[in-house]
């Protein structure tokens, strides 16, 4: 009440926003009666002037209502479009490191030429991320035009670019590219043997285009580079045959051999099943007489059986993946596009190719990964731009620290949302939407029919068929022709079936887009000047009458034929229409069949469709059934941030441990030549601990392994010391001074290999060892860190908390990994024989080239016996060969103390 009452004296937080940048944008118009007569070459020169400004100590603030309006002024010479002034607020946000939330058709892309332009003088480069290559080139080709006429370069980076031309565009002022290729950049950047080869410069300033789908919908899953692992296929096709023999529950602990979750997403093996799959994989040969799918041994058949249950369960084709060209290809649930390269893990991938049919390609080991939410955070200054973003403010301002803006749209939104119709069946539903697009094609409106899987636009596209009515289909398998759909989806009778509509980036213009068209007689050099405008000029009435056609008869209907899991993504297609002030209109068509409603509200609605006594074939209109479907639409998508939470919850220990392994890697890379320091720190650190591990600190001379001391260093360092004679000879020789002695012996030993080789040819193999030895560790590292979060949930039961435990033993993987590094590094370069340059060249090859791994787990009966070995070479008591000194004797130093009280002193 109290709050409510608040706002409407002050305005809401966003209002008041809105009043402070419309204020500034009142000092950019003011501008634009100097700005405008400029020459082009005046124009050009103020980026000169601004840059100047800067580095003199002026504020990229202080700069903004001129440059604002210098590139407002560019637009309208190169492109012909002037910002309007709710654009140049949405810059600011934009520059303020906010989300700015504008309708569909607002003009985000240009928008974002104001920040983009302004950030880049500071000459630490601006990234402009979007969701796939095509709208990363038709941008930077389209708004780079005003960059370009500004004086700023621009680049943009594409998959399968060349090294050289990838470097090119990163050192340009602005680059475009999609988020997948800016996180696998900085991974690959960090696994580069040189400097030179990186790609990346300082992460300065992103702008994110459809943010909420990049930083909501896609962080779900992390980004991971890997590197075929050894292991055998074949597995995987005889398991695939046994599943179709495999029954399933029809009902919760009824009869059959595994029950399937779809809230989770999961697929459980009950009691029953367990053993009919036991006796399955014994008669083909998987499993061995007497053994049970429980043992150890059998650990992996396991995953190979729930891996190929959720393939035949769980993954359907044409929805969640297509086949083509014999490879199974993810289909992104969020925008319907293909996913080329991207590949389940787990062996869930190699499942489903066993279940389609198609070569197995081996399974995959994690060489570098990395979450959106931690790569995006790692920028100085972050942004972004999206039609739909207020729903999840709450996630941005509390995982990213970005607060949402919605900018008011240029002209009155006039789109007629119509309420949702819920049929019992699916059949009754699709007859409605049939009758729905009938009607429009008959009075000529455009209609753009939204589904949420490729299975259900290819049943609709059928359907349509059978009533011979003209359709186009755009689905991730039509994809190079995704924009020329879309682009020509608002003229009249245009019946377009689309796939989740998330990202599309390119505007349904009413009439349909004439720019291409005349984009094409324009370059067209067979045609005069005169010719041209003539063309020109009639394309242009033809679209402006089949324009004005379009609004009398209500613009573009949208039509969805059931409803997303995210509220959000419903409103990015209802988005599609009503763009800057025009007619349209809107209405979802669902049945109790649709998975959302099935899974989450099927009884409720079910209960209110008998209470309202509605009679068979007739759909329900009622303000209770649309709270319904919100209401469990809220519940996935309250499930998907949990996930989503967890999933950084748990990679926020990795990238802690990331950040030290990067910064290490880096400082070897950047040191070039020259590591002699470190690599001396590390000796000594290994040859003290090595040394402490068989004359521990403040001990008794009895407590002292001598023999194993000149065994281990003779054997691990090939440092053939005599301390047996050392000791026997110098009684007064102790413990620290004796330390000094295997170092300085270890000292003179490497400078000695050291001046054999030359300097140069040494600092440069120590170079390729520590990043090799880097490189390898950190990728077991990775695997471990899978393993122990696969099974970490089970510390529940012994009522700890999970994460707790999972931070505890990362740390201590961690911690006995640096180690293992220092120990490894120290073992090489102490016993290695370096003989030309060409060897140095071959171990500088390996640092950065990830060969594939294999692993090797000791069984119980190899440790045990590593133990009996230990335990029969198990080394006496050293005892000098002089006379013994008395522990109330004289101490040898010369102290004058007595020995007990001195260097024999027991702590």
């Amino acid at each position: 009440m109290l709050n409510n009452l608040l706002k409407k004296i002050f305005g809401s937080r966003n209002d008041r926003l809105i009043k402070q940048y419309s204020q500034t944008v009142r000092a950019v118009n003011e501008l634009e009666s100097t700005i405008a007569p400029l020459s082009d070459s005046d124009l050009r020169s103020q980026t000169h002037k601004f840059k100047q400004r800067f580095s003199n100590g002026e504020t990229l603030d202080a700069l903004l209502p001129e440059a604002f309006a210098v590139v407002r002024e560019a637009g309208r010479r190169v492109l012909g479009m002037r910002h309007f002034d709710v654009q140049l607020i949405g810059g600011m946000v934009l520059h303020g490191g906010k989300i700015a939330e504008m309708r569909t058709g607002e003009g985000k892309t240009l928008m974002a030429t104001l920040p983009a332009y302004l950030n880049a003088l500071t000459g630490q480069g601006v990234h402009i991320v979007t969701v796939n290559d095509y709208l990363a080139r038709r941008d930077a080709d389209w708004m780079g035009q005003i960059y370009q006429f500004l004086g700023l370069s621009v680049g943009v980076i594409i998959s399968q670019m060349a090294q050289d031309t990838k470097q090119a565009a990163y050192a340009a002022d602005i680059t475009y590219g999609t988020n997948n290729e800016y996180g696998f950049d900085y991974l690959r950047d960090n696994m580069v043997g040189h400097s030179a080869e990186r790609v990346q410069r300082m992460l300065n300033f992103a702008i994110v285009d459809e943010v909420d789908s990049i930083l909501i919908d896609e962080a779900r899953t992390p980004l991971i580079i890997s590197g075929q692992a050894e292991g055998d296929t074949e597995v995987y096709v005889r398991i695939n045959a046994l599943i179709p023999e495999l029954i399933r529950q029809e009902t919760e602990n009824g009869p059959g051999d595994y029950s399937v979750d779809e809230k989770s997403q999961q697929v459980q093996l009950s009691e029953a099943g367990f053993e009919h799959a036991e006796r399955l994989l014994a008669k083909a040969g998987l499993l061995a007489a007497g053994t049970s799918l429980y043992d150890p041994v059998n650990i992996n058949l396991i995953h190979h059986l729930n891996a190929a249950l959720r393939a035949h369960v769980l993954y359907n084709c044409d929805q969640h993946y297509v086949v083509q060209d014999g490879e199974v290809i993810i289909v992104d649930e969020f925008t319907g596009r293909l996913m080329p390269g991207r590949r389940w893990s787990e062996g869930l991938h190699q499942a489903v190719e066993a279940k389609e049919n198609v070569p197995i390609q081996k399974e995959n080991q994690t060489l570098a990964s990395i979450t959106f939410q931690n790569y995006f955070r790692m920028y100085h200054k972050l942004a972004g731009m999206t039609g739909t973003a207020d729903t999840e403010a709450f996630e941005f301002q509390q995982i990213y620290g970005l607060e949402t803006v919605v900018i008011p749209p240029h002209r009155p939104m006039i789109r007629e949302d119509r309420m949702d119709q819920v049929f019992r069946t699916m059949k009754e539903k699709h007859q409605a939407i049939l009758e729905d697009i009938k009607d429009c094609y008959q009075r000529g409106q455009p209609a753009l029919v939204g589904t949420t899987s490729i299975e259900n636009n290819e049943l609709l596209s059928s359907l349509l068929n059978k009533e011979k009515l003209p359709h186009q289909v755009l689905n991730a398998k039509q994809h190079a022709r995704e924009a020329d759909i879309i682009a020509q989806a608002g003229r009249p009778k245009m019946i377009t079936i689309a796939t989740n509509m998330a990202g599309r980036g390119t505007d349904i213009v009413l009439g349909g887009n004439p720019e291409p068209e005349i984009h094409r007689i324009r370059s067209d050099e067979a045609l005069d000047e005169e010719t041209k405008a003539k063309r020109v000029a009639e394309i242009q009435r033809e679209w402006q009458e089949r324009h004005d056609e379009v609004i009398k008869l209500g613009g573009l209907h949208i039509i969805g034929t059931e409803r997303h899991e995210s509220r959000r993504i419903d409103n990015q297609l209802r988005g599609r229409s009503g763009r800057q002030g025009d007619s349209g209109s809107s209405r979802f068509y669902l049945s109790l069949e649709d998975p959302l409603l099935r899974i989450f509200a099927s009884d409720r609605v079910a209960s209110i469709m008998t209470r309202l006594k509605m009679p068979e074939g007739e759909a329900i209109e009622h303000p209770w059934v649309t709270r319904a479907i919100e209401n469990a639409q809220r519940k996935v998508e309250a499930r998907n941030f949990d996930i989503r939470k967890q999933l950084l919850e748990f990679d926020d220990v990795a990238n802690d441990q990331r950040k030290v392994i990067y910064q290490q890697r880096n400082e070897l890379l950047e040191a070039e030549q020259d590591i002699t320091e470190t690599i001396t720190a590390i000796q000594e650190n290994v040859i003290s601990n090595l040394f402490n591990l068989h004359i521990p600190p403040q001990s008794i001379e009895e407590q002292w392994d001598i023999s194993g001391l000149e065994k281990a260093l003779a054997s691990d360092y090939h440092l053939h010391l005599p301390i047996h004679d050392w000791l026997d000879k110098e009684s007064d020789l102790h413990a620290e001074n004796l330390l000094e002695r295997v170092m300085e012996a270890a000292r003179a030993h490497y400078r000695s290999k050291s001046e054999m080789v030359g300097s140069h040819l040494m600092h440069q193999y120590e170079r390729a060892v520590m990043l090799h030895s880097l490189d390898t560790h950190w990728r077991e590292h990775l695997a471990a860190l899978d393993h122990l979060r696969q099974g970490i949930h089970l510390r529940g039961y012994a009522h700890k908390n999970p994460k707790e435990e999972y931070k505890r033993e990362a740390f201590e993987l961690f911690a006995n990994m640096l180690e293992e590094i220092k120990v490894e590094v120290a073992k090489i370069l102490m016993t290695v024989q370096i003989k030309d340059e060409q060897q140095v060249e071959t171990a500088t090859e390996a640092a950065h080239l990830p060969p594939n791994m294999q692993y090797h787990h000791a069984t119980y009966e190899e440790v045990l016996d590593n133990k009996q070995q230990d335990t029969e070479e198990k080394s006496q008591p050293f005892v000098r060969k002089s006379n013994k000194i008395g522990r109330n004797d004289p101490c040898p130093c010369g102290s004058g103390k007595k020995y007990k009280q001195c260097h024999g002193k027991l702590k």
